[in-house]
């Protein structure tokens, strides 16, 4: 009576004849789950990033006695918007004027350089011409010059003109950037295929009009997060406006500077306008999150 073997073992023999290499066994794959050490770091990173908006919460809700205090309480006071009433309504601030003023550079700012990166990027990435490459790294290299080095040319240029003091004179230089242009280019190159660039050309698509049909719906996400980035940069922009604006028509940093040019610092006013200025870009932040999350899947997806 014959027995049959049993499956698992005849397929083992059959790995082991003569003249056949064995075959590894894969190791199960292990689950994509973080342990707890993840969860750990990430915590210390979120208490570390969170402490300095608390601080200014518990000393912009307190008095002006409340930073020297050594048994400060770390329970937030009841005079924040006292403080912040202080802030807006002081005539050296000149706190709504600057306000828009931050709001209509940043937000100008970021669209053009927006629409520049991306015409430059696309340009980079998919269109060939002679010494592409060449111009390109000179654009990265501009990086690496201080922004410090133009400022004197920058203020004789802008009081030749009669600019200065006018809030042209932040908006012009920084219409275009090169982290902008290096930042489209380097997303255009992987998220357009050159088929759809060719089956736009074949439907007699110009190449501006190719740009604005293939190029711009596919670098949408990055575009999103270069908007967002280069909006809170410009927000908090102090050096070059500091220089070229005056206290009539500042913006928002600059306005803010003036609370500590007393002789007497009250920092619960200082930093209850410090978090008046944070406000706008944290809610900014919760509208453009789901987009900043999608643009950054995307951008691991792609790489």
């Amino acid at each position: 009576m014959t027995t049959l073997q049993n499956p698992p073992v005849a397929a083992e023999e059959a790995l082991l004849e003569p003249g056949r290499k064995p075959v590894r066994r894969r190791r199960p794959v292990r689950g994509s789950r973080p342990g707890w050490f993840v969860y750990a770091a990430l915590g210390v990173v979120l208490l570390s990033a969170a402490f300095p908006f608390y601080w200014s919460l518990l000393i912009g809700s307190g008095d002006s006695y409340t930073i020297r205090d050594p048994n400060m309480s770390w329970i937030p006071g009841g005079n924040f918007i006292a403080n912040a009433a202080k802030v807006i309504n002081d005539p050296a601030v000149n706190f709504w004027p600057a306000l828009w003023n931050s709001i209509f550079s940043s937000a100008l700012i970021a669209a053009s350089v927006v629409f520049f990166s991306t015409l430059a990027g696309w340009a980079f990435a998919k269109l060939k011409f002679r010494g592409s490459s060449w111009l390109l790294v000179f654009v990265i290299a501009t990086m690496a010059v201080p922004t410090q080095l133009g400022v004197v040319p920058l203020y004789l240029l802008f009081s030749e003109i009669g600019w200065t003091g006018q809030i042209g004179a932040i908006i012009i230089p920084a219409l275009v950037s090169a982290f902008g242009v290096f930042w489209m280019t380097q997303y255009i190159r992987q998220a357009v295929p050159d088929e759809l660039i060719e089956a736009a050309r074949v439907d007699g698509a110009s190449s501006f009009r190719t740009f604005l049909t293939v190029g711009v719906p596919a670098a949408r996400p990055a575009a999103a997060m270069l908007a967002l980035f280069t909006f809170v940069t410009a927000w908090n922009n102090f050096f070059w406006p500091f220089i070229v604006l005056d206290r009539q028509n500042p913006t928002l940093p600059v306005a803010l500077s003036l609370l500590q040019s007393n002789y007497f610092v009250d920092y619960s006013i200082v930093l209850a306008g410090v978090l008046l200025s944070t406000i706008p870009l944290l809610v900014l932040f919760v509208f453009a999150g789901k987009q900043l999350v999608s643009g950054i899947m995307q951008g691991a997806v792609k790489g």
